[in-house]
């Protein structure tokens, strides 16, 4: 009897995430090919186009960044939420769980980072403007990103992060502490594991900044990151090691340019 509404939730959950895989990458194509198009190769065209030119950029208007950072939290976070879902689906043999609830723990969740997309797409845009980042999001001071690779290594040792991440790594315990039955129970678990998520993961989708936000290559890495981080068997394992990484990667971004004389 169950066998049905699990395929189509499930292949319905893996089409959405194929899907804004396909769409980041035909937006990052697209930005590509505007960029070649209006200044030349990409390097030039992150150096010379600013918002203030006399030109209509989506990147520098707050709907399609808002767009862009909705799909993209679909495309990274939607692939580490499988253990969490998987585990409520094991709740309905001997519990009260139910399709209906696992619906809501997704839609609950993805409500939490599509909250996150609005400020981090703010927060771009305030960045743009203020001249921090270029039109692709990305730092342009090599300094600047150094020290958010340190800040975000730094954060994989504090309190917060063992605190979210436990129960990221968990969701059976946060289950049974907050266990509530039927869709709007799902959707209050939900948010709540979502707003671990956040908590635990914002430093990782900050590093966009470091790399830019429309890089596919980092977005592939953060995901498969985030993934085995929330894994049982080695998420613990591998959060300190990033995080000595991120931090001895920022050393060297604030080092080298000094090293060189820039």
């Amino acid at each position: 009897m169950l066998s049905l509404p699990r395929n189509i939730l499930w292949v319905g959950f893996f089409l959405v995430v194929l899907a804004a895989w396909a769409a980041m990458y035909s937006m990052a194509v697209e930005m590509d090919l505007n960029l070649i198009g209006q200044t030349g190769p990409r390097g030039d065209a992150m150096r010379m186009m600013d918002p203030g030119m006399n030109m209509r950029m989506p990147m520098a208007e707050y709907g399609p960044l808002f767009a862009m950072w909705a799909i993209m939290m679909a495309a990274m976070m939607l692939p580490s939420m499988v253990p969490a879902l998987k585990t409520y689906e094991a709740l309905m043999v001997g519990a009260n769980a139910s399709w209906g609830g696992w619906t809501g723990v997704l839609l609950g969740y993805g409500s939490m980072w599509v909250f996150f997309a609005a400020i981090a797409a703010a927060m771009q845009l305030a960045l743009l403007h203020g001249g921090v980042v270029d039109m692709l999001g990305m730092l342009k001071s090599t300094t600047v990103s150094g020290m958010l690779l340190i800040a975000v290594g730094a954060f994989q040792f504090s309190r917060i992060k063992q605190i979210c991440h436990g129960v990221c790594q968990a969701p059976m315990t946060y289950y049974l502490g907050a266990w509530k039955p039927g869709f709007s129970g799902g959707v209050g678990m939900g948010l709540g594991l979502g707003k671990y998520c956040v908590f635990c993961c914002w430093g990782i989708m900050a590093l966009g900044f470091a790399g830019g936000v429309m890089n596919l290559l980092w977005m592939g890495l953060a995901t498969v990151f985030m993934v085995l981080e929330k894994l049982p068997q080695i998420g613990s394992r591998v959060m300190r090691p990033a995080g000595t990484l991120l931090i001895i990667g920022g050393m060297a971004a604030i080092a080298i340019p000094l090293l060189n004389g820039g």
